[in-house]
């Protein structure tokens, strides 16, 4: 797989792995040998960006999905590039299926959070330290100061911002330098394209997380897919909502016949218009199947012309689509 540079400097695959649903939010865990010869697997692929965080997991297992990632990938640890995140936690009184956030990155949390996850990651640096969620009763400037410390003192080499605007991002930047966000970004979730002028401007990397918005932008699931209700966010998503798959109708088709045209899947045809987009767009699908694995790895071998992306944009700007899940609802502590 081709390589991308974050920011100034981190250079990683061109599509990373997000851990998230081997632990969390996609149904009950998977199984932890299944999950540890997958992620062996997506280092022979290529892959060398991995995803996680310190909250990744079940009220059980809190921390299921770092320690996963540390134990299994500790054998390649000079070859890839890890990611997790700091400053937030789940509201686990919450009856909701994806509980709410409640963030939380006061300096001493932030510390505590680092020492821990560097355990359970075993390893003795964070290749890159995300604030998950920006925490209101912090000013930003603040936590960009104790990345700097965290920096200084050898136990991150860069960090970034989860969900962050512009002004956020402006801020922290001019503290500590940010060296990647990581937002949501699918093509029926677009929002964050208005962030691209500043990213351009401050050098600034673009992770996406949920590229394939959940899954759904594989074309793999139809109105008779059901999803656990207790575990599975997906039973909560309006797109998976048995009438979102007749409003979604031409975006699938669109993603289809694109598919035909080059030979590819729509998964595929969803993560290469991103990346052809724009040169600092890194993916970060997730799965548990090591065929999604090698497809979505392949999406990085297919070419999309400027034209052809922006003729994507115009439609998709036209058609009717299902609303799709946003994001999980964030509480002050």
């Amino acid at each position: 797989m081709d390589e991308r540079i974050l920011g100034k400097d981190l250079k990683v695959s061109s599509i990373g792995l997000g851990c998230m649903g081997m632990s969390h939010a996609y149904g009950a865990p998977a199984d932890k040998k299944e999950m540890t010869e997958l992620l062996a697997a997506a280092v022979d692929m290529g892959y060398t960006f991995f995803d996680t965080a310190e909250v990744y997991g079940t009220p059980e297992r809190p921390y299921d999905n770092e320690e996963l990632v540390g134990t299994a990938l500790k054998p390649y640890r000079d070859k890839i590039v890890l990611a997790t995140k700091f400053g937030i936690r789940f509201d686990y009184e919450s009856p909701q299926v994806n509980k709410p956030l409640v963030p939380d990155s006061r300096p001493e949390v932030i510390r505590k959070s680092v020492e821990e996850s560097l355990k359970r990651l075993q390893t003795d640096h964070i290749d890159l330290y995300y604030q998950h969620r920006v925490d209101p009763k912090i000013p930003i400037e603040e936590v960009a100061g104790v990345m700097s410390e965290l920096i200084q003192e050898g136990k991150i080499t860069h960090w970034g911002l989860s969900e962050a605007d512009e002004d956020t991002i402006r801020r922290a930047h001019a503290v500590c330098p940010v060296t990647a966000i990581q937002n949501r970004y699918s093509m029926m979730a677009r929002w964050y394209e208005s962030l691209f002028p500043v990213l351009e401007e401050l050098n600034i990397g673009y992770v996406a997380f949920s590229p394939l918005a959940n899954g759904f932008l594989s074309a793999k699931y139809n109105k008779e897919s059901k999803f656990e209700k207790d575990t599975d966010y997906r039973s909560a998503m309006p797109q998976f909502r048995e009438d979102s798959y007749e409003k979604n109708r031409e975006l699938l088709a669109l993603l289809h016949e694109t598919a035909e045209k080059k030979n590819a899947t729509p998964a595929q045809i969803s993560l290469a218009w991103m990346l052809c987009k724009k040169p600092y767009i890194v993916p970060i699908p997730g799965t548990r199947k090591p065929e999604r694995l090698k497809e979505n790895a392949g999406a990085a071998n297919i070419t999309l012309t400027a034209a052809e992306v922006e003729a994507i944009d115009s439609l998709l700007e036209q058609m009717e689509m299902s609303d799709v899940f946003g994001g999980t609802e964030v509480r002050n502590r």
